[in-house]
C-alpha cells in the first residue's frame, strides 16, 4: 500500500497555565488546507517552542501515525483524538516506526525528507493530551513516531503520497533505535550498528557512545547509561562511614584542612581525581544533621582523605570544622563519588580554579605528579591575596617534580607585602583573556572549579576561544543548574521548606541545598518535593524514561510509584516518579 500525507497540521508556541507555572510550547498543532512550504528548520505556519528539545535541522518536521491513531483509541478508550494531537506535523497513513528505518529518505510532494531520529519523549504530550503518563506509554509501547529533515525544500500538501527513494543504512528502525536508547538491555554490536548511521541526530549518537562505552566494562550498572549526566560508577560503599580526625590544618586565612582516617580500621576507596565526599556534621545532639559536599583534595589514598574547608560568613559547617572540630573526633562521610575527575590521556592538561575551587583540581595535581606525568600541566589559579592563598607552597613543590609543568597566579586585591613574581604572576581576575596570552593551548582538557561567576566568565570565553565543549570540564560546589523545559523563567528563590503543613513522614535531605524536609504524601514524588522547595531540578518526561532527573541516592531507601522504563543503578534514583521509604539523603 502506498502511504500518503493524511494531515499537514502546523503550530505556534505559546504559553499555557500548568501546575501553578507558565509553560512555553507549539504542541498544539492544527490541520491545514492547500499546499505549504517545507523548509529547512519547519514548515511554513509553524514553529517550535523549546528550540533545544523540539527544534532544528535534524527536528524540522515530526511524523505519527494513523495507525497508531488507531491503537490509542483502543488503549485509552478515547474517541476525541483529532489530527496533531500528538503534535506531529504529518498525519500520515503507513509508514510504521518498526518499518520505517533511520536514514530512510522519502519525496512528499515537492519536497525530499529524511529520517534523522525516533521522537524525543516530554511531558508536554502528557499535557497535550490529559495524559501524564503518555510520555512513558509512547516509549514502553514502541509507538514513538519519528522525525523528518528537510534534504530539499518544497511544497506539501495533504492528500500527497509518500515515496521511499532510498533505504538508511545498517537497516535500524525507528522503534529499534528508541528502544536501543531508552530501554533495558543495550548490545554492543547493536550500538556499534546505531553509531554506523550517518543520519542519526548528534545527540543519540552521543548516548549511544556513552552507553557503548559502559557496555564494554566489566560488570557496569547500564540502566539509562547514555541519558543520565551523572557519574555511573557506583561508588564503594552506601551510606556513610564513620572517620576519625587525625590532622587539622590551616591552609590559609580562611582555610581549613582535615586528614581523616576510617575509624573502623577498614580500608578506604582511593576514590578518583576530582571526586568529592559527603559530610554529616552533628552540631548538636537534637538537631538536624548538617549535610555538605566537599571535594578530596589531597593524593588518592586508601588509607586517609584530606578535605579542604572554606570558612564563609554565616556558614555553619566551616565554622564548626574552623572552630570545634579537633583531631581525635569522629566525623560521618560517604564514599568518594562525582564526575568531575581527571581524564587519562597524554595531552595538556588545564588546572583552573579561584579560591577554595583549587581543591579538586589540587587532588589532579596531586595524582599526576605522583605517575611522574610528562603531559603539558597548566595550574593556572585566583586568589584574593597571599592571606587568603590557600596550598601556595604545596601546588610550588609538586609543579617542580613535572618536567613540562607551568604556573600562573592572579590576585585580584593583593596585599602590601604581597610580592610580584614571587607570590603572585599578576594583578586581576584569570580569564579566557589571559589564557590566551599565556599561549594556553586550544586542544588540551580544561578543569574548572570556582565561584559560579568565575565558572560562567571562563566557560564563555573558552566556548568562544572555540574549545570543543567536551574538552571543558566543570564542578559545582553548590547545587547544579535547573533544567525545566519549556517553564517559562521566574525569579529563582533560595531552596526553603515547603508552604503548607509540615510533613511527618521521612527526612528527606537535599545535600547540596543544606535543606531537610519531612515527607509529606501530598507530594506525588521526590521532584514535587523538591518543586516546593525550590531547590534546582533538572527534568523532561516527569515519568521515568529520560532520565534527566537522575540523581545520586547518598543514602536511604526509595520505592518508584511508577516504575521507570530502564531503572537506574540502586545508588542513583529517578526523582520524578519516586517516594522515600526511610530517611534519604540526595545529591541535590
Amino acid at each position: 500500500m502506498m502511504a500518503r500525507l493524511l494531515s499537514l497540521n502546523v503550530g505556534l508556541p505559546r504559553e499555557i497555565a500548568w501546575q501553578g507555572r507558565m509553560v512555553r510550547t507549539a504542541i498544539w498543532k492544527q490541520p491545514v488546507q492547500g499546499r505549504r512550504m517545507a523548509r529547512r528548520l519547519n514548515i511554513d505556519g509553524d514553529g517550535q517552542g523549546d528550540l533545544a528539545g523540539h527544534g532544528g535541522e535534524h527536528r524540522a518536521v515530526f511524523v505519527y501515525q494513523i495507525e497508531s491513531y488507531h491503537y490509542w483509541q483502543s488503549q485509552l478508550g478515547r474517541t476525541d483524538l483529532a489530527y496533531g494531537e500528538f503534535g506531529e506535523n504529518f498525519t500520515v497513513e503507513g509508514l510504521p516506526d518498526d518499518e520505517v528505518c533511520i536514514g530512510d529518505r522519502y519525496h512528499v510532494g515537492g519536497a525530499l525528507f529524511e529520517v534523522t531520529q525516533p521522537r524525543v519523549t516530554c511531558y508536554r504530550i502528557g499535557i497535550r493530551m490529559n495524559e501524564p503518563q503518555m510520555a512513558a506509554l509512547l516509549v514502553s509501547h514502541d509507538r514513538p513516531g519519528f522525525y523528518f529533515r528537510v534534504l530539499e525544500e518544497g511544497e506539501v500538501e495533504a492528500g500527497d503520497e509518500i515515496v521511499r527513494v532510498m533505504q538508511g543504512p545498517e537497516g535500524m528502525t525507528v522503534s529499534e533505535v528508541n528502544a536501543l536508547l531508552y530501554k533495558p538491555g543495550h548490545p554492543a554490536d547493536r550500538l556499534e550498528r546505531a553509531l554506523r548511521v550517518p543520519a542519526l541526530s548528534t545527540g543519540w549518537l552521543v548516548s549511544f557512545e556513552a552507553l557503548l562505552q559502559q557496555a564494554r566494562r566489566p560488570g557496569a550498572a547500564m540502566g539509562g547509561a547514555g541519558l543520565a549526566r551523572i557519574a555511573r560508577s557506583p561508588p564503594a560503599w552506601a551510606g556513610f562511614r564513620p572517620m576519625l580526625v587525625t590532622g587539622k590544618t590551616g591552609e590559609s586565612d580562611n582555610v581549613t584542612s582535615l586528614q581523616l582516617e576510617p575509624a573502623d580500621g577498614r580500608p578506604l576507596s582511593a576514590g578518583l581525581p576530582g571526586q568529592f565526599v559527603v559530610l554529616r556534621l552533628r552540631l548538636a545532639p537534637d538537631a538536624p544533621p548538617l549535610l555538605r559536599s566537599y571535594s578530596l583534595s589531597g593524593e588518592p589514598s586508601e588509607t586517609r582523605y584530606r578535605i579542604s574547608v572554606k570558612l564563609s560568613a554565616g556558614g555553619a559547617a566551616g565554622a564548626y570544622i574552623a572552630d570545634e572540630v579537633q583531631p581525635g573526633d569522629i566525623i560521618e562521610l560517604t564514599a568518594p563519588r562525582g564526575a568531575f575527575t581527571l581524564q587519562p590521556g597524554d595531552g595538556p592538561v588545564v588546572l583552573l580554579s579561584a579560591g577554595v575551587g583549587a581543591t579538586p583540581v589540587l587532588a589532579m595535581l596531586h595524582a599526576l605528579a605522583a605517575e611522574k606525568s610528562t603531559r603539558q600541566i597548566w595550574w593556572l589559579h585566583g586568589a584574593r591575596n597571599r592571606r587568603e592563598h590557600a596550598f601556595a607552597d604545596e601546588v610550588r613543590a609538586l609543579l617542580k617534580t613535572m618536567p613540562r609543568a607551568h604556573s600562573h597566579i592572579c590576585y585580584s586585591v593583593p596585599g602590601p607585602g604581597d610580592r610580584p613574581g614571587a607570590d603572585f604572576d599578576a594583578r586581576g581576575h584569570l580569564g579566557a583573556p589571559v589564557l590566551t596570552e599565556l599561549g594556553v593551548p586550544h586542544f588540551a582538557d580544561f578543569y574548572l572549579c570556582g565561584p559560579a561567576a568565575f565558572m560562567t566568565d571562563l566557560s564563555a570565553g573558552l566556548d568562544g576561544c572555540g574549545v570543543p565543549s567536551n574538552r571543558i570540564h566543570t564542578e559545582v560546589f553548590g547545587a547544579g543548574p535547573s533544567l525545566t523545559p519549556g517553564v517559562v523563567a521566574t525569579l529563582r528563590k533560595p531552596p526553603h521548606l515547603p508552604t503548607g503543613p509540615a510533613g511527618s513522614g521521612p527526612l528527606v535531605s537535599f545535600a547540596r541545598s543544606a535543606l531537610n524536609v519531612r515527607w509529606a504524601p501530598r507530594f506525588q514524588s521526590l521532584l514535587e518535593l523538591a518543586e516546593a522547595c525550590d531547590v534546582p531540578v533538572r527534568w523532561s518526561c516527569r515519568t521515568g524514561v529520560c532520565h534527566n532527573c537522575e540523581t545520586a541516592l547518598i543514602a536511604g531507601r526509595v520505592s518508584y510509584q511508577v516504575d521507570p522504563v530502564d531503572p537506574p543503578p540502586a545508588d542513583n534514583v529517578l526523582i520524578c516518579c519516586s517516594q522515600p521509604e526511610a530517611d534519604i539523603v540526595i545529591d541535590l
